[in-house]
């Protein structure tokens, strides 16, 4: 069958973790499994009528030709456009119960009622769980998140194109914003400019962070202005076909102040030198301590924080290199090397109390041999006139 991942590193971790099959509820898995359908309708929210939309995908181990997929009832138009792989596919649900039902009756029907289901805890629906264990009492259930946050780590080349896009649209729509934007402009319109311009260029607008003058809250506000003489923060987040772009770069409404480019200075000098160590082999802890040394060096250490995480269909998605950062959870991966394919985000904050928050946040992916930025336009002081 030709199918749209490598079925055999999916198929070893899961025999690795003695797995039988994983059965998928969330939408940016089934996308990623069906190599990128994400039905439109229901491509932003859920909940419709008296229950959810929950599309499922079963994937046997090392069987693929058993796998199934159980959709709603509008969805057939949107395969006929772009047909899945999967051979059963059942487009008869709008109840998440008795979506649940169904995927254990097809289980059934593979002789696996007694056997080891991986399923993503954190975005299965209760209904649909109570199910599942009710007409499957002898299955094994187990968590597939760290199964597949493992599998999806290393990127394949279309999934490194639409992250390279992604992020070069990103940069391209604020830069442009930053300077077309008028002196006195409110955060909350800045951020809605990034949102306007990120549409146009194809991509579905996720949040945008703005923090203007020597203030550090970035919620988009009517109440808070980009003045004169003051820098502005911007950090986007938006995805082309799912694939998440997230940067951050720096403006200033005139001329910047000498201590403004020595603020960003030493945060750029943070991010160039953990990039430099990017490549396969090295470790997240070889990129903390390149990172950490140097801020050890900066005047304004006290004010800045580093962070390193991963990029992909989700934020922080693997690898794992921090435990303690803004969203906490196992640093699992800080001693694992780096592989080919596999993409960062990598972020130096300073947060200085006259001129306000200096940041600059870059996407690297690790190339055979190297790494590549991918939207690395723009990395110093934007100047707008006002």
């Amino acid at each position: 069958m030709n199918l749209p991942f490598d079925a055999e590193k999916l198929d070893n971790l899961m025999e690795t973790a003695g797995i039988d099959l994983i059965l998928a509820t969330d939408k940016d898995t089934v996308q990623h499994l069906t190599g990128g359908f994400r039905f439109f309708f229901m491509a932003h929210k859920d909940a419709i009528g008296i229950s959810r939309y929950l599309p499922v995908l079963g994937y046997r181990r090392s069987n693929p030709e058993q796998s199934f997929y159980i959709g709603c009832g509008l969805e057939q138009q949107h395969q006929d456009i772009e047909p899945l792989w999967v051979p059963n596919i059942a487009n008869n649900q709008w109840i998440s119960a008795d979506a649940g039902r169904d995927a254990a009756r097809n289980i059934i029907n593979l002789g696996l009622e007694r056997g080891t289901i991986a399923l993503e805890m954190c975005f299965i629906p209760a209904d649909t769980y109570n199910a599942l264990r009710e007409e499957l009492p002898g299955a094994t259930f187990v968590d597939a998140l760290p199964l597949l946050q493992t599998f999806r780590m290393v990127k394949e080349p279309h999934e490194l194109n639409l992250l390279r896009k992604a992020s070069e649209n990103i940069v391209k729509c604020m830069t442009k914003v930053m300077t077309s934007t008028p002196a006195g402009t409110t955060t909350a319109e800045i951020a809605r400019n990034v949102h306007l311009e990120e549409i146009k260029l194809g991509m579905n607008f996720e949040y945008c962070l703005t923090a203007a003058g020597p203030r550090f809250n970035r919620t988009p506000s009517d109440s808070n202005n980009w003045n004169r003489g003051e820098v502005l923060s911007l950090d986007s987040g938006a995805n082309l076909r799912g694939y998440l772009g997230d940067l951050c770069r720096m403006a200033v409404m005139g001329e910047p102040t000498q201590l403004m480019q020595d603020l960003l200075n030493e945060v750029r000098t943070i991010q160039d030198t953990s990039r430099k160590v990017i490549r396969p082999g090295a470790t997240g802890e070889d990129i903390y301590q390149a990172a950490l040394s140097e801020l050890e060096k900066c005047d304004h250490r006290d004010q800045i924080n580093f962070f390193a995480h991963g990029m992909g269909l989700i934020q922080h998605e693997a690898p794992h290199l921090e435990i303690n950062g803004a969203i906490p959870y196992p640093a699992q991966h800080r001693h694992i090397p780096l592989e080919a394919g596999v993409v960062l985000s990598v972020e130096t904050t300073l947060k200085n109390p006259t001129v306000g928050m200096v940041k600059l946040e870059d996407t690297v992916a690790v190339t055979a041999d190297d790494n590549e930025g991918f939207g690395d336009q723009a990395r110093d002081w934007v100047v707008a006139s006002g």
